[in-house]
């Protein structure tokens, strides 16, 4: 009896050694997070919650025993449980960034199950940049991603054009100028990085929500002003701008003015003259939510870009260090374009409950464009070695290129939320209506022979015609769910949760234009897999049809008048709009992977994906410098394959860095031929690196590395099969310093810090003087001999700039 006592009380006093601690983790809204970690360091005890929130775990009693509670994007909470006995149950609440909490630091990032990577918009206003437009110089800078103009805010993602990218700003879809055709006259572009809360960027394997695309899908969401008054103003070499945030009550009011002027920059041009661009934009976002369940909301933008130029004269020496040729040109005549637009977004919520609600929108985008020069240029090639003439002549540039565009559109958009599921769905009606009347030619004379020439007539070089109105109706609809569930058991015995979690989104497109009648249906799909053997690691699969329905550029085919052939020159060329082009092409097949680690107490990530698209009714194009001549009808097919390789993580202590690199291979076929595509960049490499000076959080060092293999190319106005070169790799490197000259505040959270800040900065742009080739000047001679002369890009310039932030 004594020993059965004995046994009776021992295991009593087992049992009051441990305890059980049970509970549930949720969000700033009262949602519950799953995947959130619970944890006891002490203990070596970590469990995880569930679809739920909820949690349980099995710990040993203590007079103190400390629980950590943490999710990625959110910041950890600690509780500390006094002489815990039995049973405890805990109700843990996690902020994300939007609030201050002193005790509190950030650990991780968050995590990326879907095809969609959330980028982080801190670091865009510190960062040395040529164009003024941050936040398409930080997706140029992402994996998979290329460019080969600092001039341009326009990006090639995976053997994609710059029309197979969509962007959405607060989920309506935006537009750019039609007439551009270089950097020099872009200007800003309409998204303002003052103005921006979250970017989320897809290099494929996108949602079914985003629109008609091949190539890659940017969502950009705008933000509420979260302090009453709130503030930045900025003024460089390069140009201006000025943010103000107001937020009362049941009102929110952003407001941005930007002002940009590229005559500095491109002063370190060959082509010398009178450079007189001006960039103005302005954009105002209205929030209105008078309950919880309405909100109104209101962005508009007005856009007003000049770009007048007087060249003067031009001296390029190219070729290699045994074959110098020297290439000098002198001026007449000059550049005047215009760029204005409007756009606009007025949209309506219905919330009926915390996880349904049902929006209208209403867009319109108008744009009046107009491109006109007269542009005469004599000019002298000649071997530097031997002072030899190897041609000399005047060429002639004409153009009076007019478009007037007008896209309104409404839009019915659905959300549900369930424990599981989230689900949406929306209808578009879109109306659009262009209006263009072009006219340019190309006039080449060589030794007092116009070019080409036949020995009877006389011909232009290049001539186009066009006067087209469009007068078209479109309607999308789309519906798709994430669906997030799990398997396996909660934990196991020493707490340890044993889970597979699962991200599962699917869904549908669908699309009518009037114009072509075609009706096109892109199903989509995508799965997230955060594995039981290790939650550092995510798996991500995709697959999908994408369709790149057609507009204005590519509806434009052209006829040739006279009887003479495109390929040979000479041609009087007519654009005329075909109504029986149809939607390129693209099935997606898309695998990768996310492993997170620490080294030296620092989060790291590594990334992995490898694609494959194949490519049909493919419609083939030329670029030169940014602009892209379609031919105007489906006649080709191909694909796009290649891995790209992303080590993201904190390489200093508090900042933000990473090194990406991809390899691609893209082939077309056409006419029976087998080419590149233009846009085939083999190899591509970004390096993004931040540092602090030693001892101190005031000076900051920004640097950017990028390399991009060179791009095919041909003479111009000639068939594609002709593009048999390849132009040099883009390489170029920005490095800035900013200096924080009043506002420091080291003993305070960097989230936590008030007051008026000022930085100065100092960049140095094109750090290494590298004379990268944006395009080429072709000069023929009476045989007929062409020369390649290279079009440099900016040379090495000094940018100052100043930052107040209040």
């Amino acid at each position: 009896m004594l020993i059965f006592f004995i046994v009776c009380v021992a295991a009593v006093s087992g049992r009051a050694q441990s305890f059980t601690l049970q509970g549930k983790v949720m969000d700033s809204d009262m949602n519950p997070l799953e995947l959130a970690t619970v944890s006891c360091v002490k203990q070596g005890k970590v469990t995880m919650t569930n679809l739920k929130g909820e949690f349980s775990m099995e710990l040993h009693s203590a007079d103190s025993v400390t629980v950590s509670f943490s999710m990625i994007g959110y910041k950890t909470k600690t509780r500390v449980l006094r002489n815990p006995r039995g049973k405890q149950t805990l109700q843990i609440q996690l902020f994300d960034d939007d609030y201050v909490l002193n005790e509190v630091t950030v650990t991780e990032k968050k995590r990326q199950t879907s095809t969609t990577q959330d980028i982080d918009v801190k670091d865009i206003k510190a960062t040395p940049s040529a164009t003024g437009n941050a936040v398409e110089e930080l997706i140029q800078q992402q994996a998979g991603v290329s460019t080969h103009s600092e001039m341009s805010s326009q990006y090639n993602v995976r053997g994609g054009s710059f029309d197979e990218n969509c962007v959405y700003i607060n989920n309506v879809e935006v537009y750019r100028p039609f007439l551009v055709r270089s950097g020099q006259q872009e200007g800003l572009s309409i998204i303002n990085p003052d103005m921006v809360e979250s970017i989320g960027f897809s290099t494929g394997g996108f949602e079914a929500r985003f629109g008609d695309r091949m190539a890659s899908a940017l969502d950009i969401k705008y933000r509420r002003p979260t302090r009453k008054v709130e503030g930045t103003i900025s003024a460089s070499l390069l140009g201006a701008s000025a943010y103000l945030g107001l937020k009362g009550k049941h009102f929110t009011w952003s407001n941005g003015l930007r002002y940009k002027t590229n005559r500095y920059l491109l002063g370190s041009m060959q082509t010398k003259g009178e450079y007189d661009p001006t960039f103005l934009d302005y954009q105002t976002y209205f929030s209105y939510q008078p309950n919880k369940r309405w909100t109104i909301d209101f962005i508009g933008n007005i856009s007003d870009n000049h770009y007048n130029f007087k060249p003067k004269d031009r001296e390029t020496k190219f070729g290699t260090m045994e074959n110098v040729k020297d290439f000098r040109v002198y001026f007449d005549g000059e550049e005047r374009d215009l760029f204005r637009t409007f756009f606009g977004t007025l949209s309506i919520t219905r919330n009926f409950t915390e996880n349904t609600r049902i929006s209208l929108i209403a867009s319109a985008f108008n744009t009046k464009e107009k491109e006109t020069y007269d542009i005469q240029g004599q000019y002298w090639l000649t071997q530097t070695e031997t002072s030899e003439n190897l041609g000399v002549g005047t060429y002639m540039e004409h153009a009076r290129n007019y478009l007037k565009a007008n896209v309104e559109s409404f839009k019915l958009m659905l959300n549900q939320k369930t424990r599981k599921h989230a689900m949406e769905a929306g209808l578009t009606y879109r109306m659009e209506q262009i209006t263009e009347h072009n006219r340019e030619y190309e006039m080449r004379d060589s030794a007092g022979y116009s070019v080409p020439h036949t020995g009877n007539d006389l011909y232009l070089i290049y001539s186009l015609n066009a006067h087209n109105k469009l007068n078209a109706n479109r309607i999308e609809a789309y519906a798709q769910d994430t669906y997030k569930f799990s398997s396996g058991a909660a934990a196991d015995d020493d707490g340890e949760s044993k889970q597979t979690f699962y991200t599962l989104n699917y869904g549908v497109r669908l699309a009518h234009w009037n114009f072509n009648r075609e009706t096109i249906v892109s199903p989509r799909v995508s799965l997230g897999i955060v594995p039981s053997f290790n939650h550092d690691m995510t798996f991500r699969l995709a697959a999908g049809l994408y369709y790149q329905a057609p507009f204005y550029k590519e509806l434009r085919d052209t006829t040739t008048i006279g009887g003479i052939n495109t390929s040979t020159g000479g041609a009087v060329t007519t654009a005329t709009l075909n109504n029986k082009i149809k939607s390129q092409r693209s099935i997606h097949f898309i695998a990768g992977m996310d492993y997170r680690f620490h080294i030296n107490e620092r989060p790291y990530r590594f990334s992995a994906e490898a694609y494959f698209k194949a490519l049909g009714n493919l419609i083939p194009y030329s670029v030169n410098n940014v602009k892209i001549v379609y031919y105007g009808e489906n006649s080709a097919s191909g694909h796009a394959a290649g891995i790209d390789l992303k080590l993201y993580g904190e390489f200093v202590p508090g900042t933000d860095s990473w090194i990406s690199l991809s390899w691609m291979n893209t082939r077309m076929k056409l006419n029976g031929r087998t080419m590149p595509l233009p846009t085939d960049q083999r190899i591509g490499v970004n390096l993004f690196f931040t540092d602090y000076f030693p001892g101190t959080e005031r000076w900051k060092m920004s640097l950017k590395l990028a390399y991009a293999d060179g791009l095919p190319f041909g003479p111009p106005h000639r068939e594609l099969e002709m593009q048999s070169f390849r132009a040099p790799a883009y390489k170029r490197a920005d490095i800035g310093m900013s200096y924080l000259a009043y506002g420091y505040q080291p003993d305070i959270p960097a989230g936590a810090r008030k007051g008026l800040k000022v930085w100065l900065g100092l960049d140095c742009l094109n750090l290494l003087g590298i004379n990268n080739v944006n395009s080429y000047y072709w000069i023929t001679d009476v045989t007929n001999q062409q020369y390649a002369v290279p079009n440099y890009l900016t040379g090495r310039q000094i940018n100052a700039r100043v930052l107040v932030e209040f």
